[in-house]
């Protein structure tokens, strides 16, 4: 993994990591590029301490090129969402700290897509998180609720976090692990 020095060229709300807290990050701020994956980024920022995430809508502010709004998804066969659907939002969910999305990352546990009988679909997934002591669980479980709730057709989306059966490596799918460098 490669790191990247940047300096903020404008004041930038970020999500503080794990703690989960929404601060501003003051312009000439300097840090370093951790991750880039799905639409935010992970930055080291050793003035401030710790690690932060700044969303793809203020990748201007650390001198990077908006990657655009997310892509649409397309609605499923008959407008009726589906679990392809779901599973495909939900790779686009990361844990700040980790460059592997929730799905390869085995924190998904069950997911159930139900129609509603006068149109709509409802939609339920039980997750979990690698330490049960990360302050990031709401901010992920949020992030994985929202792009749900992008599918056209969905109506409500509730993500659980769940503790049973606890994580564990072993849980993370061969893509996860090559790219952890596990296999």
């Amino acid at each position: 993994m490669s790191y990247e020095e940047i300096e903020f060229s404008r004041h930038c709300d970020a999500i503080q990591i794990p703690q989960g807290i929404k601060v501003t990050i003051p312009k000439g701020t300097p840090g370093v590029i951790t991750q880039s994956l799905g639409d935010t980024y992970t930055l080291q920022l050793p003035t401030l301490g710790g690690l932060y995430r700044v969303s793809d809508q203020d990748a201007d502010a650390i001198g990077k090129e908006s990657k655009g709004p997310a892509p649409e998804v397309a609605p499923g066969a008959g407008g009726l969402v589906t679990e392809d659907q779901v599973w495909t939002q939900l790779k686009n969910v990361y844990d700040p700290e980790i460059p592997v999305n929730i799905v390869d990352l085995g924190l998904v546990y069950d997911l159930s897509v139900k129609d509603r009988p006068k149109g709509g679909t409802d939609v339920d997934v039980k997750m979990t998180l690698t330490a049960q002591g990360c302050g990031m669980g709401p901010a992920i479980a949020m992030d994985a609720q929202m792009r749900i709730e992008g599918i056209p057709g969905v109506e409500d989306a509730n993500v659980e976090v769940v503790w049973d059966p606890p994580w564990t490596p072993a849980m993370i799918s061969p893509e996860g692990k090559e790219k952890l460098g596990l296999d």
